[in-house]
């Protein structure tokens, strides 16, 4: 048995409240992300390397050599950004694209975000967004 559960009561938890439910619910969900990573929902996948480690921010690019690129012309409907170090994912954050969108646009109100040129060549301009006020946004 796994060290986080329980050595006693565990078959009597699942067994009482709103297991049913619960399992349910977990079972649409999980359709729905399969239907998403099966092709019935585009996504955009990003890889963030050991960087934002020692920044906290994540990178958004918006433009390349002087034209709209990244988040900026993406039609997917979901945004998969893989958080890495050393090659190794630490950890996802996964949204619509048009929920990230709209933070960003929040976070550049208030100057939570800030542009910079990067890539190879300096050839792209980044959007680096604090991966707080991401993961921390009060949604509606």
């Amino acid at each position: 048995m796994p060290p986080f559960l329980p050595a006693s009561g565990t078959v009597a938890l699942l067994q009482m409240g709103n297991f049913d439910i619960d399992l349910d619910f977990g079972l649409i969900h999980e359709d729905k992300v399969k239907d998403i990573f099966q092709g019935k929902g585009s996504i955009e996948v990003k890889t963030e390397r050991d960087m934002w480690s020692r920044t906290g921010n994540m990178a958004v690019e918006i433009t390349y050599k002087g034209k709209p690129s990244g988040i900026t012309i993406t039609d997917a409907e979901w945004w998969c950004h893989l958080f890495t170090i050393d090659g190794d994912i630490k950890f996802v954050l996964m949204m619509r694209v048009k929920e990230l969108k709209e933070r960003i646009k929040q976070l550049a109100r208030t100057n939570f975000i800030k542009i910079v040129k990067g890539g190879d060549n300096d050839d792209s301009e980044i959007i680096l967004v604090p991966i707080q006020k991401v993961v921390g946004y009060t949604w509606k």
